[in-house]
């Protein structure tokens, strides 16, 4: 008898051996997932810095761009004005001189 109370005994103790175990087991799988989910949060928020960081260069870059867009229209409606203004002056300080050629054309008379 002291044999089968000896092996029920052993058993006891596999049985206890693999529940510690699984318990081992199921604590390494809870402390991974844990690890998994602290590493996915750190990407995540690294991600979003990165993303933050390159959303302002973008806005940096358009915003002098757009400024430099600006300066350039400016710039080329006062050239444009400029030769407007020069035009205007050549064609009063001419006029004169073309209409009197245009006449002598309109009334000279070939054979």
């Amino acid at each position: 008898m002291a044999s089968i109370s000896r092996g029920q005994g052993g058993i006891q103790q596999l049985l206890a051996a693999e529940q510690e175990a699984q318990q081992i087991v199921n604590d390494a799988k809870n402390e991974k997932l844990a690890r998994l989910k602290q590493a996915k949060d750190e990407a995540e928020k690294e991600i979003a810095e990165h993303r933050a960081q390159l959303e302002y260069q973008f806005q940096k870059k358009v915003s002098e761009s757009s400024g430099d867009s600006g300066a350039n229209v400016k710039r080329l409606e006062q050239e444009t004005e400029s030769k407007i203004h020069l035009l205007k002056s050549e064609s009063s300080r001419i006029s004169g001189d073309v209409v009197s050629m245009l006449l002598s054309y309109v009334t000279t008379v070939k054979n």
